[in-house]
């Protein structure tokens, strides 16, 4: 039986052609109504040639719109014998959101970091625009194709063309923020005629993310916290100094002794580092803040706070110069006096 209406509708969404009949081919009737809707293209095929291909509207087939037909129909029966030929419906709309990704790390050569493994993905937006050439060349003689066995083999495209754009386009990870318009822009039109050689329009070529791998940003994080800490000799001081005041705290009898014998001896050294890190006048005023020695305090030729009484400076070593003896009242006292000569207090 001749079929008399030929059409097809997508249910799914995702069917970019569709092959009437599925297999083989069908016996139309010249005088058939081929409906072809508004994102739809008709592409005829008999005994593997492509007769003609139909835009949207209602068509009535015949031999003037099918003029290959002629050479086939069977003139005795008036022009009115069926043909056999299979339709390919082709969808034209816009197909968005399609997914691409790197199924492997990208090896990409850092002028900072080295050689660093880089992984991407985004999307892109593609339609048909040659109906014909691309069931020739993509379809051939698959009854359906859809956007997932489309976007199989054009991943492999885009990732080869990407991967050269990003050697050529970008020097550091560093500048990824900035590069990925630029970079998104070079790779769409790297893609443009590798889609037109199969009859198809690349629209849109967005890249979402290019990210190293979780150790090289954990480097990266160690690095960014670096910077923020500014001078390393400082910052290290005032870690030990936290860490010296952790281990005094250290619990139980033996652990707390242990911890406060350790803690003395680091706070020594740490009183020496911190100690150089301040100027005289700093150390002054520290000292002053402090609590005094019952001597009272003076300073060495180096200018360090050094406690009364003292032979040798505790942070140069510097031999501190003799000082005047004084009476109970403050009065200097010549050397080898037994009574001051001011109040007449008793020497030693």
């Amino acid at each position: 039986m001749a079929i008399d209406v030929v059409e097809w509708t997508d249910q799914t969404g995702d069917e970019i052609v569709h092959r009437w009949p599925q297999y083989g081919q069908a016996d139309i009737s010249l005088g058939a109504q081929l409906t072809v809707r508004e994102s739809q293209a008709a592409v005829f095929f008999r005994d593997g040639k492509g007769l003609d291909t139909f835009g949207p509207g209602r068509h009535t087939l015949a031999t003037a719109n099918l003029p290959l037909l002629e050479r086939i129909i069977n003139i005795p029966f008036g022009g009115k014998t069926p043909f056999q030929a299979e339709v390919y419906f082709v969808n034209m709309r816009t197909f968005t959101n399609l997914k691409w990704g790197t199924p492997v790390p990208v090896i990409f050569r850092d002028n900072e970091l080295g050689v660093v493994r880089l992984r991407a993905y985004g999307l892109f937006t593609m339609r048909v625009d040659d109906p014909q050439l691309f069931v020739n060349k993509v379809v051939g003689t698959e009854h359906k194709y859809d956007t997932e066995m489309v976007g199989s083999w054009l991943r492999d495209f885009i990732i080869s063309r990407f991967n050269d754009m990003l050697g050529t386009t970008l020097d550091n990870i560093f500048d990824l923020a900035s590069k990925y318009d630029e970079l998104g822009a070079a790779t769409k039109a790297r893609l443009t005629s590798d889609f037109r050689n199969y009859g198809m329009v690349l629209e849109d070529f967005l890249i979402d993310a290019i990210t190293p791998p979780d150790e090289v940003n954990e480097m990266i994080d160690e690095r960014s916290r670096m910077g923020a800490v500014g001078d390393m000799g400082k910052f290290t001081q005032y870690r030990t100094a936290q860490a010296i005041g952790d281990l005094a705290k250290g619990g139980g009898d033996g652990g707390g002794a242990l911890a406060t014998g350790a803690g003395l001896g680091l706070g020594v050294t740490m009183a020496q580092l911190f100690s150089h890190a301040l100027t005289p006048q700093q150390q002054a005023a520290a000292g002053a803040g402090a609590v005094q020695p019952a001597g009272g305090t003076t300073t060495c030729p180096q200018g360090h706070v050094v406690a009364g009484g003292a032979k040798f400076c505790p942070q140069c070593g510097a031999r501190m110069p003799e000082q005047p003896a004084t009476c109970p009242s403050g009065h200097p006292v010549p050397p080898g006096a037994k009574f001051c000569p001011e109040c007449g207090a008793r020497m030693g």
